[in-house]
């Protein structure tokens, strides 16, 4: 009990001797947020997540750094576990993260257009999900030749260096990349409230665009910059617009399609390249939902083949399925066709910009003048150093016998340096470099070749002078080594152009089933479909109270169907998209399903296959109007048409024809008219108002129209008419078809 006591006294005065401990003070959210998150977030942002105008984010930088330093530019692999562990001495973290970033740059993974890492072993697939990388003990690494562009003259003072986090060692703050790798490799990244998605574009196009640039700022970049070049391939729908607006703002988006052959021999559609938004297992994973949901149904399996030979995904097809038509479906419900979103975010002075292609290049342009500048500089002193040496030992070689006799005069060693300065009138420094020369170049062939070296020295002092002076001679060596790069690692490119042209219509077609139906549509607006085997079950109608069918026709399932309503408009539909029902159901309500207006009500409904037919109007005013149905189709698949007809008389029938035939017109007073379709011309406009047709006396209406047969009428001749308009004639009991006996 006595130590327990003790403890406890002993934790009180501790804590009594820290001053505020244990007093809890209300602090604004403001404050904390600025004085504890907003560090962390700044970290991210500069030191983690946004890459800068070399095209690299620190993790990449300190990992082909410690790899160069290494001296795996030129020498053979070694165990990617050794470059981890070498790795720690710039980035303080733990292996796993180190390695993932090598995992990512590696030939291996085929993430990068231009990898980095030349790679042995499993390194996974950018493509696939579920393929793990192996472990880094088992994997081999060193850099690919193309780093040589990264680490050219790096140390000639190019760039500027800073200590690592320990203070033994220093790292360089960007790479003197000589080719805009910024934009050649892509790269994302995450950071807190701003995100970077930098899409690859193709090396050589890259190049000649910076070239042109530097020749002239005006250059129209789409002339040379074609598109983004992702290293899985596939297909990009070329957007000319879209394109114009990621290269002026940095933001946008591309729509990247998988490339695939038919496999005729086998009914199997192979896809070997995708998007790089996606993976090979989600494309499977959303196919089997499809198929098993029933919306896909010309697909028998699926398997991923993918090998040593590249990404292969086979579908095997149903027999008599049209393989570009179901591609161009699953395009649209898969992820064989996706979205990648471009977010030009780039660290430039230590701020997050978002910019297009013209100022990025402006700004690595700008970086990599300095670099040359920096590095022609310093050979510049080291050649002018060099000279400097070189003078004094001219001076020397005029009298070698005087430097000899000073050197063996001098009685110590210390004293040689300060007596030649004396006797020759030099600096320590020449001096110094005198006196450590052996006394075999004491002769007269090594005495000429330095006064050669001297005047060679002297003319490129005066040339790399004239170069600093001149900015043209930076851009013009500059040019030089943007045309080197392109012809020593450009490739053609992978992702190739489809243009909206050529997949318009066939976006727009899908596989319709096709198969014989019967539609009915009654008086108040139900409408059904049913199959011929249904009807044949049960073909008693359920209806509503004081309903009735007033339209029965037999169709396939791929029909068009135009719905007139009584406000003058047409909706648009498909027999397909209403469901196969029964007799003994009510049906689909038009109104309702196609989103009619209120208060507005269905009027006729007319069926077509291709709107080849003709349109017949007929209005309570004695008129009618004649369409072409052609003027009801529209390229967009729009559902609803206003003007679908006139509105300056009511509507009476419709009637959809192949080809010219009688109608018989019956008015309120019961005159009869047989009326000729082919006796009055087709307007192109949806709104005609039609030709007067029945002459009808005052009060009196066009009351109904029917397609004329021949057991109409008795006498049908008394009813026909040559001109128009024509009033008519009244029936007469024996006219009647219903006098007709068949005794």
């Amino acid at each position: 009990m006595a130590r327990k006591k003790e403890s406890t006294e002993k934790r009180v005065n501790v804590n009594a001797e820290i001053e505020g401990a244990g007093i809890v003070q209300d602090q604004p959210i403001t404050a904390t947020l600025e004085t504890n998150y907003l560090p962390y977030a700044m970290s991210v942002i500069i030191s983690r997540a946004l890459p800068e105008i070399d095209g690299f984010k620190p993790s990449h930088r300190k990992l082909l750094y410690t790899m160069y330093k290494m001296g795996l530019l030129t020498g053979a692999r070694t165990k990617s576990a050794n470059v981890v562990g070498q790795t720690m001495r710039l980035n303080p973290h733990g292996d796993a993260a180190i390695y993932e970033t090598m995992v990512r740059l590696a030939r291996g993974n085929e993430s990068l257009l231009h990898p980095y890492v030349d790679s042995k072993g499993n390194f996974g697939k950018a493509y696939s999900r579920d393929m793990a990388y192996a472990a880094s003990r088992y994997t081999e690494v060193k850099l690919d030749p193309i780093c040589t562009e990264l680490f050219r003259d790096i140390d000639k003072d190019t760039v500027d260096f800073a200590p690592n986090y320990d203070n033994t060692m220093t790292e360089p703050l960007l790479l003197p990349v000589t080719f805009p790798s910024i934009l050649v490799n892509a790269n994302v990244g995450i950071a807190v409230s701003m995100a970077s998605a930098i899409c690859p574009f193709n090396l050589r196009e890259v190049c000649e665009t910076t070239i042109a640039l530097l020749k002239n700022k005006e250059h129209p970049i789409a002339e040379t910059l074609k598109g983004p070049d992702f290293p899985g391939g596939g297909l990009m729908l070329y957007d000319a617009d879209e394109l114009e607006k990621i290269y002026r703002t940095g933001r946008g988006s591309v729509k990247i399609r998988a490339r695939y052959t038919f496999d005729k021999a086998n009914n199997c559609i192979e896809v070997t390249e995708i998007p790089p938004t996606t993976t090979v297992e989600a494309i499977i994973d959303k196919l089997s939902e499809l198929v098993k949901a029933a919306k896909v149904r010309e697909i028998s399996d699926v398997r991923d083949e993918t090998d040593l030979s590249g990404l292969k995904l086979a579908i095997d097809l149903k027999r008599g399925t049209d393989p570009d038509r179901l591609m161009a479906k699953l395009y649209r419900m898969t992820p064989l066709e996706d979205t990648y979103s471009c977010n030009f975010n780039i660290l430039v002075g230590g701020a997050p910009q978002v910019m297009g292609i013209n100022e990025i290049l402006e700004e690595w342009t700008a970086f990599r003048f300095e670099c040359i500048r920096r590095r022609t500089l310093f050979d510049l002193q080291k050649k002018k150093d060099k000279l400097h040496l070189l003078k004094g030992l001219g001076l020397i070689l005029l009298d070698i016998d005087k430097a000899i006799r000073i050197v063996r005069e001098t009685e110590e060693e210390a004293e040689v340096v300060p007596n030649l300065m004396i006797g020759f009138g030099i600096d320590e420094v020449q001096a110094e470099y005198v006196a450590e020369i052996k006394l075999r170049y004491l002769n007269k062939e090594y005495i000429l070749k330095r006064l050669q070296e001297t005047e060679e020295l002297e003319k490129a002092i005066a040339e790399m002078e004239e170069i600093l002076k001149d900015k043209k001679r930076i851009h013009k060596i500059m040019i030089g080594e943007l045309e080197q790069v392109a012809k020593k690692y450009g490739k053609p490119r992978r992702t190739l152009f489809v243009y909206n042209d050529d997949i318009e219509d066939e976006e727009e077609t899908e596989e319709i089933p096709d198969y014989p139906v019967h539609l009915f549509l009654t008086g108040e607006g139900y409408f059904k479909k049913i199959t011929p085997q249904s009807l044949r079950l049960s073909n008693v109608q359920k209806l509503k109270e004081g309903d009735a069918v007033t339209l029965h026709m037999e169709t396939t399932n791929n029909t068009e169907l135009l719905f007139f309503s009584d406000k003058c408009q047409v909706y648009k539909a498909n027999a397909s998209e209403f469901e196969d029902t029964k007799a003994s159901v009510m049906g689909d309500y038009i109104p309702a399903k196609l989103g009619f207006d209120e208060g507005e009500k269905l009027t006729a409904m007319v069926t077509t296959k291709d709107y080849g037919e003709t349109v017949l109007f007929f209005y309570q005013n004695g008129k009618a109007g004649k369409v072409p149905l052609k003027s009801y189709e529209t390229k967009t698949r729009r559902k609803k048409l206003a003007n679908a007809y006139s509105d300056k008389s009511p509507l009476v029938a419709v009637f959809a024809i192949s080809e010219d035939r009688e109608f018989l017109l019956t008015a309120s007073s019961q005159r009869k008219l047989l009326f000729h379709s082919a006796m009055i011309n087709a307007k192109a406009a949806r709104d005609t108002q039609g030709v007067a047709v029945f002459t009808l006396k005052k009060g009196h209406f066009l009351e109904s129209v029917v397609p004329f047969e021949e057991e109409m009428l008795v006498n049908p001749y008394r009813y026909r008419t040559k001109t128009l308009p024509s009033a008519g004639m009244k029936p007469r009991e024996e006219d009647l078809g219903e006098q007709l006996s068949l005794i």
